[in-house]
This record gives C-alpha cells, sequence and structure tokens, in this order.
C-alpha cells in the first residue's frame, strides 16, 4: 500500500510540475507577443538636426562649461560682475576712460601698499603675474581677423551686386529690423542683452531640452509654411527671381 502511495502522489508531482512548466512558456511567449506588438519609440529630433550634445557643439572645453554654467559659482560671479559693470556706465553714468583710469588707480595702489607692507610684517613682496604676447598668438589672431573681414567683404559685394534679390530682399529685412531694435535701446544695453541672452539661453535649453526640441520643431513646421505662402504669392511674381527658377 504505501508503494502504491508514493508512486501516485510522485505521479501527480510530475503532472502538476509539467502544467507550470506550460504556464510559463505560455506566459513567456504572450509577454514577447506584447512586447512585438509595441511600437518602437522613434528617436527624438534635435533642434535644427543637432546629432551631438550641446556640450560638444558648444566646443567642449572651459567656455562651454561657463555657458553652461558646469561651476555655478564661477558663471554667477562672471555674470554678476557684467551686470555691475552694466550699471555703472548705463545707471549711474559712468565713462568708460574713466571706469578704465579709476580701475588701474584702484589696482595700482593695492599692489603698491602690499609691496611696501610686505618687509613690516616678514612677508614676501607680491609677484606679478607676466604677460607676455607671443608672436604666433598675434599672427593666429591677426589670421583670424584678416578672413572674418574678407568674408564679411565678400558677403556684402555678393549681396549687392544684384545676381540674387532673394538675398538681397533678407538682408536689408534684417538689417532694418536691428536698427529698429538699435533704436529703442543704447549700445551697452543691446550689448549687455545680447550676453545676458547668450550666457543663460544655452543652460536652460539643456534643462528644458526635450519641451523645447517639440516646440521648436512645430515652429519650424509653421515658418516653412508661411514661407511657401510668401514665396508663391509675392517672391515668384518677381521677374528676376522667375526667370532664375526657369533657367
Amino acid at each position: 500500500m504505501m508503494s502504491e502511495s508514493e508512486e501516485h502522489s510522485s505521479l501527480l508531482e510530475k503532472i502538476n510540475e509539467k502544467i507550470h512548466g506550460y504556464k510559463r512558456s505560455s506566459s513567456s511567449s504572450s509577454s514577447d507577443s506584447d512586447d512585438d506588438k509595441k511600437p518602437k519609440k522613434s528617436k527624438k529630433k534635435k533642434l535644427f538636426g543637432r546629432k551631438h550634445p550641446l556640450h560638444h557643439v558648444l566646443g567642449g572645453g572651459k567656455a562651454a562649461d561657463l555657458v553652461l554654467w558646469r561651476n555655478k559659482q564661477t558663471s554667477g560671479s562672471i555674470l554678476a560682475g557684467v551686470t555691475v559693470i552694466w550699471l555703472l556706465f548705463e545707471g549711474i553714468g559712468y565713462h568708460l576712460l574713466t571706469f578704465l583710469c579709476h580701475s588701474l588707480i584702484v589696482f595700482l595702489t593695492i599692489w603698491f601698499v602690499w609691496s611696501n607692507a610686505a618687509s613690516f610684517v616678514n612677508r614676501s613682496p607680491p609677484k606679478f603675474p607676466e604677460v607676455i604676447l607671443s608672436e604666433v598668438q598675434c599672427l593666429k589672431i591677426a589670421h583670424i581677423v584678416r578672413k572674418e573681414i574678407n568674408e564679411a567683404f565678400y558677403t556684402l559685394c555678393n549681396v549687392a551686386s544684384g545676381k540674387d534679390l532673394k538675398t538681397y530682399l533678407m538682408t536689408v529685412a534684417v538689417l532694418w529690423l536691428i536698427s529698429i531694435i538699435g533704436s529703442c535701446f543704447s549700445f551697452l544695453t543691446l550689448s549687455y542683452t545680447i550676453f545676458l541672452m547668450a550666457y543663460t539661453l544655452p543652460m536652460l535649453y539643456e534643462k528644458y531640452e526635450d519641451q523645447v526640441d517639440v516646440v521648436g520643431e512645430k515652429a519650424l513646421i509653421e515658418i516653412k509654411k508661411k514661407y511657401k505662402v510668401i514665396n508663391a504669392k509675392l517672391l515668384s511674381k518677381i521677374p528676376m527671381l522667375s526667370e532664375k527658377k526657369q533657367h
């Protein structure tokens, strides 16, 4: 009797194991089929078709670290210093030459007193940093400036040659817009505003990158639609542009 009962229990255990194994295989196959049915997430498009991280696009050096506020204390100090200078010139009415002279007076006085007082307190006098511009650095700077000036003159000559009316109209529109903005602000305030935007917008964009990319993509689509409408109604009717399209 004992052997029959043992055989019966072992048979039940084998049946239970087969049932559990079948359930596991069926559940795994159903989960795999569900995963196949799920749509794969497409890669989000970056603004302006950007493929690299923003830090790499900005150069990936110390300047990129400052603009992206990797060190908040250093970046904040620079922003505070530029803001103080802007307030001195714009709010108080400080002049550039006066500011430079007063800054040099304060700097020279501090170093002069420190150099003379060091001997009384048994401390070494301050060491002045050696600032020497090498000939190679000056040549590099001159080469970059010469290249930018030549490209600017080439662009102006290309616009004024009358070969591309569309580029001429866009250039005139941009210059007209800049003139309107310049009439509303002083040159110093406009420069400070440009610096503030260039110094804070990349950090904010990196923080809210996904939301900005979605909004930017929609805005670019709308701009392209508006441009097509303007091109069809206005630009295509201009004789110079229509002749170039035919050629």
